[in-house]
């Protein structure tokens, strides 16, 4: 398994082990809806109101912690599901979801939600299996912000975010967010990040173009392998 599995939802392949006249299904109850940038899809706390796949944009899945900051945990691409674990368990959200580009998204209402676990029963245990899937993602980042040093969480990450968004098609190489934001996935302020992003520059593991960062995936890999077994 490659490292960057043990941190990847793979919502996007929830629909892979269905047939045609079941995705004609999924399709016929979507709605198309367009967030803008910077405003929440969802928030933690709220009622949920149904589930969302994104068609094109970025959003960000975080919990606001001490200080009301945020902490980071996923970064959503193209194809995700999001949205979903609060109707199956019947909850409120337990986390928050913004848009980081101007996004677009089909969206599947609660009552057509249960229709559809209703009508395709393998659905709900794609989900099922997903969710678990997902725990263990979140398990893992967690640890690693527990016990790795800086400098490895933001080369690990920045990794683990340059090489999703490859599959997903992504045109140019490389992680585009604002210092902000990486700050609060890496767990640090936005002035210590600085000073890492410096670090892995000094080492010629990345290289940086304004917000643009582009990793070099052998190095940083023998750079995060070689911290980790210390």
């Amino acid at each position: 398994m490659k490292i960057t599995d043990q941190f990847d939802f793979k919502s996007d392949l929830l629909y892979k082990s269905l047939t045609k006249d079941d995705l004609s299904l999924i399709n016929s109850v979507q709605e198309k809806l367009k967030f803008s940038k910077g405003n929440n899809i969802f928030y933690e706390g709220g009622v949920p109101t149904g589930m969302f796949q994104i068609i094109s944009g970025r959003a960000k899945k975080y919990k606001t912690v001490l200080n009301n900051q945020q902490q980071i945990f996923y970064i959503y691409g193209k194809n995700d599901l999001l949205g979903y674990h609060a109707l199956l368990s019947k909850e409120r959200y337990q986390d928050s979801c913004e848009a980081l580009d101007d996004l677009y998204l089909n969206f599947i209402s609660v009552d057509n939600f249960e229709m559809l676990l209703n009508k395709i029963p393998v659905l709900k245990d794609e989900f099922l299996i997903n969710m678990a899937h997902e725990f263990g993602v979140l398990a893992n980042s967690i640890a690693v912000l527990a016990q790795k040093s800086q400098d490895t969480r933001l080369a690990l990450f920045l990794l683990i975010l340059q090489k999703r968004f490859e599959l997903k098609g992504e045109l140019t190489k490389g992680v585009n967010l604002s210092r902000e934001d990486m700050a609060n996935i890496v767990g640090t302020s936005r002035e210590s990040l600085s000073r890492s992003i410096n670090n892995l520059k000094r080492k010629q593991l990345i290289t940086v173009d304004k917000r643009w960062i582009s990793v070099d995936d052998e190095k940083i890999e023998e750079f995060i392998s070689s911290e980790t077994s210390k």
